[in-house]
């Protein structure tokens, strides 16, 4: 078996089999065609079902000259994932990856906007250009839902269910979860669709989905992000952000006021709790709070 064909094989289990997003077997095949690549340009002639431990290492060891601690963890885990499936399919006896240890990289807290800083930024939106209505109704959603940007950009009229206060939310692989929408995103959602996004001319493909370019097509990932960092620059706001940090922002409010960890947990769509768990360190100042004006020792 060659690296073509086992790159092929693996991709149609990510997708098929394991349901991965598209950007997710992407990733996945990225690191895979990493180490075909310098297998060919260091004249290492070793197949998927052939090569060593060793010559593995090497490649590792070759690549951590290049990149941060985080970006080789992901390689190495990502190597591990092609040849456990290799394993499993019994096209290997051994997975040649699972003693190469992962590098430490800690645990890298999350960036997030303070209620103001979002405040600011959405009212920087000029409402007066034909997309302004849609970036408004985009960023009450990516706050006020906690939404990765991909579950943003794949959200349906069809998952809309505004008389129940909730949405329909698909996540990492094809997971549904409802989410909770407030009134004001509601608003602003419905401002879009009846004043702005039936005037467009929509490709039929993307009839079903809610927020279109102006030449009525699905917008793209980086299109959210140059909208969010155009307003950043506009009201001079000294922060790196993202689509993401808004996600990060909604658990970390919910958090300080006092909503339940587990709750958060679902509706951010967390399969683990100890992934939600990272919010109890961002808001460490919050609990220290609580401790000073709650606790009976401390009157």
């Amino acid at each position: 078996m060659n690296w073509k064909t086992a790159i092929k094989d693996y991709e149609f289990y990510l997708k098929i089999e394991r349901g991965l997003s598209e950007n997710s077997v992407n990733n996945y095949i990225f690191d895979i065609r990493k180490l075909e690549k310098y297998l060919l340009d260091s004249s290492i002639n070793s197949l998927p079902l052939t090569i060593s431990q060793e010559e593995i290492q090497q490649f590792i060891y070759t690549v951590s000259k290049e990149v941060q601690a985080s970006s080789l963890a992901r390689l190495i885990s990502g190597l591990k994932n092609f040849f456990s499936y290799l394993v499993f399919e019994d096209l290997r006896q051994d997975n040649p990856v699972e003693l190469i240890e992962s590098p430490k990289t800690g645990r890298k807290l999350p960036d997030v906007l303070s209620i103001g800083d979002i405040d600011s930024l959405i009212n920087a939106i000029d409402l007066s250009k034909p997309e302004g209505q849609r970036n408004k109704a985009i960023l009450e959603t990516l706050y006020g839902c906690g939404l990765r940007v991909s579950e943003l950009l794949d959200l349906s009229i069809s998952d809309l269910y505004f008389e129940e206060g909730f949405i329909k939310v698909t996540g990492k692989g094809n997971k549904q979860r409802f989410v909770p929408i407030s009134n004001t995103a509601i608003k602003h959602i419905n401002l879009y669709l009846n004043e702005l996004r039936c005037h467009l001319t929509i490709d039929p493909k993307f009839s079903d989905i809610v927020f279109l370019n102006r030449r009525g097509k699905k917008l793209s990932r980086a299109m959210i992000f140059t909208i969010i960092k155009q307003l950043a620059v506009k009201i001079n706001l000294d922060k790196k952000i993202s689509p993401h940090t808004f996600r990060h922002s909604f658990a970390t409010h919910l958090l300080q006021n006092g909503a339940n960890l587990r709750a958060i947990q679902q509706m951010l769509g967390h399969s683990s709790i100890t992934t939600t768990e990272i919010y109890m360190h961002i808001d460490r100042q919050h609990l220290s709070e609580v401790i000073h004006t709650y606790h009976p020792r401390n009157n």
